[in-house]
């Protein structure tokens, strides 16, 4: 009797295993499949741009590093909810309440001791990812950002004060951008560098960029800062060291020749950029090519549609932009807030304006 009681309990135990053992293979490929399927949306879709700075690919890492744990998670969760479905469902005719059970201690403690690691591991990675991005290196080139409605402009003070209305940047080079806004709240975001940085009127903000890629990105404003938010759109050049060189000697050249040639000397120049002008305006003395305002190459030609002399059109333009509208623009784009420069100011912008134009 003994011998067959052994036989059976041994026959049960092996047929136990069994089961369990075909259980488990059931939640493995039920988990590997609810893990391809999320891994191919996750990483088969472009959901974000290709990175061009060391910032973002930190920030990349990050992101597919906390992707990679909830795909995990998500494979494991819906491999047990889907064996317990079809394996457990109650039947159509089945109306008795469930077996009593009791918690499981081993459970419990995996369930709590693994997520823990896991959201250390996320929040170390993420420290040493934004302490890494924030970190300014010795060596580094700044450039000032200016934000105002509804323009950027860009100063080089290393170039004595070189302002332009597209940011241009050298290859491989860390650039702390200091930024400041003379209006309302901006918001500076170039996707491909991976960093968003809001600024504040009376509050300098920073951000630092080492690109990495070759290529121009669009600089877009993330804050709605008035009804020309849709177009304070400006680009950021990233150039071989070589190339960047090159671009910084001809704007000095330009400016140069445009400080010596042109009507309102070194001062009006100095306004046009100082004040965001070259953001919005094409104007070739300045070496500006900006295409959200009108062309102010064509000033007198506008003068004359205005029916106003050339100079006093051009100093109402500046202090009251709503009084005549070029055709093909719109009314409140360009912000009232000029008539509050300085008469010196004005003046010698006025007659940079109106003096290179015959």
């Amino acid at each position: 009797m003994t011998l067959v009681r052994n036989r059976r309990f041994a026959w049960g135990f092996s047929r136990l295993a069994v089961v369990r053992r075909g259980v488990l293979v059931r939640l493995v490929a039920v988990g590997l499949a609810a893990a391809a399927v999320a891994f191919a949306v996750a990483f088969f879709v472009p959901w974000l741009p290709k990175p061009a700075s060391k910032q973002a690919e930190r920030i990349d890492f990050v992101f597919w590093f906390v992707t990679g744990i909830s795909i995990a998670i998500f494979a494991l969760v819906v491999a047990v909810i889907l064996y317990s479905v079809l394996r457990f469902r109650a039947r159509p005719d089945d109306d008795s309440d469930g077996a009593p059970i009791h918690g499981n201690t081993t459970l419990e403690i995996a369930w709590t001791a693994v997520p823990a690691v896991l959201v250390t591991a996320v929040a170390v990675v993420s420290a040493v990812a934004l302490a890494e991005n924030g970190h300014v290196p010795k060596h580094h080139m700044r450039v000032n950002v200016l934000a105002q409605q509804f323009a950027w402009s860009f100063s080089y003070p290393k170039y004595e004060g070189l302002t332009v209305s597209q940011l241009r940047l050298p290859l491989g080079e860390a650039v702390q951008l200091k930024m400041r806004s003379k209006d309302v709240i901006h918001s500076f975001w170039v996707p491909e560098f991976g960093q968003k940085q809001d600024l504040v009127p009376g509050i300098e903000t920073n951000v630092v960029i080492t690109p990495n890629r070759l290529g121009t990105y669009p600089v877009v404003c993330t804050e709605l800062c008035g009804e020309g938010h849709a177009l304070m759109r400006s680009e950021a050049v990233v150039m071989k060291p070589a190339a960047f060189a090159a671009w910084v000697k001809a704007q000095e050249k330009a400016a140069a020749s445009a400080s010596q040639g042109a009507a309102g000397g070194g001062a009006g120049l100095a306004a046009f950029n100082s004040n965001g002008c070259s953001a919005c305006h094409t104007f070739k003395p300045a070496g500006s090519t900006a295409t959200t305002g009108p062309d102010l190459d064509n000033l007198s030609a506008y003068a004359r549609r205005a029916g106003k002399p050339l100079a006093a059109f051009v100093r109402e333009s500046i202090v009251d932009p709503n009084a005549y509208i070029e055709k093909g623009y719109q009314p409140n784009i360009m912000p009232s807030t000029f008539k509050s420069l300085p008469k010196q100011q004005l003046d010698a912008l006025v007659q940079f304006l109106s003096g290179a134009k015959k």
